[in-house]
């Protein structure tokens, strides 16, 4: 399958918006951050819009995806319900945090609430590209990397922020140590069922497409071994092990300036990584029977 360039950078930014405010909300429950949370909240609202105007890209004819939004079983209408739901917690929140006395506090059942409704949008959004028609793609390990992806981004993102607005970041680095590990171990087993994808295709011998007769037939195991340096080098190494790494050098060292910097920048790449080989290996049974 062609990569999707457009949905590649809208699930990347929107798991890393919701990782971040779910974090603000974590530390607004422990009364930590007080300094960082207006520019948490812009940084999380910034990289939601993006996210969501890089979806349109995808289409020839956006203004056709509103024919779909009728149907509540359609993966982009979910993805607009959770959405609109998040953008209306995360206003909520930014009026409670005005309206309270020190500029930045809100209540906790609100925090609550946000942190829950940030984990429904990212498993919500990663679950509308499960499909059993893709074998590479029918997957819950999908969903739990698309979960660790925001449980890296968010908290380390958060670090770097209360690093630098002068907050305590200790409130913090247990969250992005915890993150980190459950987001290496989503992306190692991920890997290893793309790398393992290729088995779920049946050999059939001499084929061709009567829609596409110059075409050659796709090569399951060809297309999947392909993909083993992003997968492994940039997805697994680059992605979930320096991430890790950089996350518990930061909470020893408190410099969570550089060390949070390097673990966000790291994981961006193997988020970006994944989802390239995410979509290469997006082929459809239809061209195997």
């Amino acid at each position: 399958m062609e990569l999707q360039w457009p949905l590649i950078v809208f699930t990347t930014l929107v798991a890393w918006s919701a990782g971040l405010f779910g974090t603000q909300a974590l530390m607004a429950l422990r009364g930590a951050g007080k300094k960082s949370q207006m520019t948490a909240w812009a940084a999380s609202a910034v990289l939601l819009v993006v996210g969501g105007v890089a979806v349109f890209f995808h289409l020839e004819h956006w203004e056709r995806i509103f024919n779909g939004f009728g149907h509540l079983t359609s993966g982009i209408t979910q993805e607009l319900i959770a959405i609109v739901v998040l953008a209306v917690v995360a206003v909520a929140y930014l009026v409670m945090m005005r309206k309270s006395s020190d500029g930045a506090s809100v209540p906790k059942w609100l925090a609550g609430v946000s942190i829950a409704v940030c984990v429904v949008l990212v498993a919500v959004m990663a679950h509308s590209y499960t499909m059993a028609a893709r074998p590479a793609w029918d997957s819950v390990l999908w969903i739990l990397y698309v979960i660790g992806n925001a449980c890296v981004l968010g908290p380390c993102t958060m670090a770097v922020i209360m690093s630098l607005k002068g907050d305590d970041a200790k409130p913090v680095a247990l969250p992005a140590l915890i993150g980190a590990a459950l987001a290496a171990a989503a992306a190692i087993a991920f890997a290893a069922f793309l790398q393992a994808s290729g088995g779920s295709f049946a050999e059939v011998g001499f084929y061709f497409d009567p829609t596409h007769p110059t075409k050659a037939m796709a090569d399951a195991a060809a297309t999947v071994g392909g993909q083993a340096p992003l997968l492994w080098g940039g997805a697994v190494v680059v992605g979930a092990i320096v991430p890790l790494v950089a996350a518990i050098v930061g909470r020893k060292s408190a410099n969570w300036k550089l060390w949070g910097a390097v673990a966000v920048i790291a994981s961006l790449i193997g988020a970006v990584c994944l989802r390239v080989a995410f979509y290469n290996l997006g082929l459809s049974v239809f061209m195997f029977y």
